[in-house]
């Protein structure tokens, strides 16, 4: 049995994606309308702001992925850091979906063949590696955000994402005696 890596390289991809989707999801279930939209200082973006600028890139980079350039024209990349009035978290949760979505529906139906094509960003070229790996990578970032202010705006009644805090040994220990023992 050979070992495939374009195709290793994609499960893995598209398990990264649905698992800093989830995690961002699971720091915004905690957080109030009031702390969506919240800022910490006059330079700081909200969950909102940084959501808004996700679904704008997502839209952007996988909007016909393959054939045409990741930056679109028609993005108005500086709006996405401007909240209009009236926005509320529905609008916020939607924008994050149809992102998600554009994620995904470029993703999900390419094939190791693929891995090696030429795609451009902004006119300059990337293997359909290098882009996942730029996207994957900018993602990352953002939702490490929006925990960090989930975080902060729960302090005390935050629910952590991954292992709590002075947890790990209690953790460690479930999972080796979930382990099978070797004879």
């Amino acid at each position: 049995m050979s070992f495939d890596c374009n195709t290793a390289y994609l499960e893995e991809a598209r398990r990264c994606f649905r698992g800093y989707k989830r995690m961002g999801e699971g720091a915004m279930a905690q957080l109030s309308d009031d702390e969506i939209f919240r800022l910490i200082d006059a330079e700081a973006n909200s969950v909102a702001l940084i959501v808004k600028h996700m679904a704008g890139n997502m839209r952007s980079r996988w909007t016909d992925f393959l054939t045409s350039d990741g930056e679109k024209p028609d993005r108005n990349r500086d709006t996405e850091f401007e909240m209009n009035p009236g926005t509320t978290r529905a609008d916020v949760m939607a924008w994050w979906e149809t992102g998600w979505k554009c994620v995904f529906d470029a993703v999900d139906p390419l094939q190791p063949e693929d891995m090696g094509r030429t795609i451009t960003i902004r006119g300059e070229a990337h293997s359909v590696v290098q882009a996942i790996n730029r996207q994957i990578a900018h993602y990352s970032y953002h939702i490490g955000q929006i925990v960090l202010l989930a975080k902060h705006f729960k302090s005390a009644s935050w629910k952590s994402l991954s292992i709590p805090k002075g947890q790990s040994q209690q953790v460690n220990a479930m999972a080796q005696d979930k382990r099978p023992q070797r004879p």
